[in-house]
């Protein structure tokens, strides 16, 4: 007799879908092979997602959608499904993310996350967890989604130089990173600037830094720490990072001078030409 693995649909909301694609898929009278060939997938990756062991993409979901015609369902449930595999310590700043309308950030060590490409991304997050870096991409590439939206938020980023030339996997995906930045050079939700190491002793030496403005809430500032986030409303903090934040993006390099050296950088540090001597740029 095959034992059939029962799920809680109230434990997560990855055990919510599986239970809700498993009672689905049965309600269709469809079999684990049947569902998969229908949405270009094995049977058996039907079975691992119903049972939790596979994290669904929203590719997989928007199939299933019109497999079984389910208006939409599974395609809003794999956004859940997907910031619930975010480290339960960030997920409260990725909420409050989703509903700014104004976010600026100052980075300076890495891409800001909703900027990242899924190469960049993938390199970062195997250093500390390989087993779970298709998962945690996935979730971090729906974070992006908030950028696609009709009315998307406005975004002013401030990367330190050494992010250029910080090296996140290997010239190929940095390479492609930067091109990545570049992309957004006429986006006019989307402007970065780098702080030049010309800058000198600058606001933002203490670390990296978010802000965020809402329209029914109150601003919030967020930082983090190796294993948990800090994120608050209190006024005077408010304040005094905005008004860091003002003194960065001044000393920082123009939109215009700032893009310009991102592609310099590309091309001379990670270009082709030079991959292919197998020599740095300094």
């Amino acid at each position: 007799m095959v034992h059939i693995r029962q799920l809680d649909p109230t434990a997560s909301p990855l055990d919510y879908y599986g239970w809700e694609l498993r009672r689905r898929r049965e309600e269709a009278g469809l079999t684990l092979k049947q569902l998969g060939s229908i949405v270009f997938c094995t049977g058996s990756l039907i079975g691992q997602i119903e049972t939790t062991l596979k994290v669904p993409t929203r590719p997989f979901s928007e199939r299933v959608d019109v497999a079984l015609g389910t208006d939409g369902c599974f395609s809003r449930l794999v956004g859940l499904v997907l910031r619930s595999q975010l480290p339960t310590w960030f997920q409260p700043y990725a909420d409050m993310e989703a509903k700014a309308t104004y976010i600026s950030t100052y980075q300076c060590q890495l891409v800001y996350g909703l900027l990242q490409t899924k190469a960049y991304a993938a390199a970062l997050l195997c250093v500390d967890q390989p087993d779970q870096v298709e998962d945690m991409v996935a979730a971090r590439m729906e974070r992006q989604r908030v950028l696609e939206r009709e009315q998307p938020p406005a975004l002013w980023v401030v990367l330190d130089e050494s992010v250029l030339y910080r090296m996140v996997g290997d010239r190929n995906v940095m390479r492609e990173q930067l091109a990545h930045l570049l992309s957004f050079r006429n986006n006019p939700s989307v402007h970065i600037q780098v702080l030049p190491y010309s800058a000198g002793a600058h606001t933002g030496m203490v670390g990296s830094f978010n802000l965020l403005r809402f329209d029914e809430h109150p601003d919030l500032f967020y930082s983090e720490s190796y294993d948990q986030g800090h994120m608050t409303a209190n006024p005077q903090v408010i304040r005094e990072r905005s008004v860091g934040y003002a003194r960065l993006q001044a000393a920082a390099l123009s939109l215009d001078e700032s893009a310009d050296l991102i592609a310099r950088v590309m091309e001379e540090r990670y270009g082709h030409q030079q991959a292919a001597e197998g020599r740095d740029v300094a």
